[in-house]
């Protein structure tokens, strides 16, 4: 990507956009109904992603970067959109949406509270559990569809994460380099906090979809090991 810009980032959403709208939604009529453990997995991962982005949005756009902050629209757009999957795949098996979960609240408080780039780096906390566990979903769910719906929101997730770390990668350059091992260092204690408190929610699920509490954790954390080095 362009290590100035945007423009290529604005260009790849653009282009996936396309793509998902020449694409089409999966065939939800083959829906069937979740396990419980699962369903309540979906329906907690699906209250999180369907913010509607309005803060993220106005602090992108206070960056004074109008490509950074037209990236950032487009991000928030995928986010929705994972939201809508998600709560058509829980309708195709006769399941609703829930309305909140303290998990997403806990969230929500916190990038509220912050700056741009104390906002983004608890968004990447999000993102980087939410790699793991969507790949989860797509490998492990028991029918086509949940596999279909979790793998296309995986496709949008996997590019969503360098999307961030671009970005903070920018942001801390500033810092002395020691203060930047330290924010990325507290960044990744944060992430295995967060990641082991996921891991006991959603734990019947994890069981579920063949993965486990303490793999799931293991995996996530060890994965932040190239992306906190990719941010300094």
């Amino acid at each position: 990507m362009n290590s100035t810009g945007y423009g290529d980032w604005i260009r790849d959403f653009e282009t996936a956009r396309r793509e998902r709208a020449g694409q089409g939604d999966p065939d939800w009529r083959t829906g069937v109904p979740l396990h419980p453990a699962i369903r309540r997995s979906v329906q907690r991962f699906q209250v999180g992603e369907d913010g509607d982005g309005a803060e993220l949005i106005t602090k992108a756009e206070a960056s004074g970067d109008a490509e950074y902050a037209s990236a950032v629209r487009m991000f928030v757009a995928e986010e929705r959109n994972h939201a809508r999957l998600l709560a058509l795949l829980l309708a195709s098996g006769d399941a609703p949406t829930i309305a909140s979960h303290w998990s997403d609240r806990i969230f929500v408080t916190l990038r509220r509270a912050l700056g741009l780039r104390l906002e983004l780096l608890v968004l990447m906390i999000a993102e980087m559990v939410a790699l793991r566990y969507y790949r989860a979903l797509r490998d492990g769910g028991e029918d086509a569809l949940t596999r279909e719906v979790a793998g296309r929101v995986l496709a949008d997730e996997e590019w969503h994460v360098p999307f961030h770390c671009h970005r903070l990668r920018r942001a801390l350059r500033p810092l002395p380099a020691p203060a930047r091992v330290l924010v990325t260092s507290g960044w990744r204690a944060a992430l295995a906090v967060a990641c082991l408190v996921v891991a006991v929610d959603h734990g019947p699920a994890l069981r579920r979809l063949g993965v486990g509490r303490g793999r799931f954790a293991v995996e996530v954390v060890r994965s932040s090991g190239p992306i906190a080095a990719a941010m300094r």
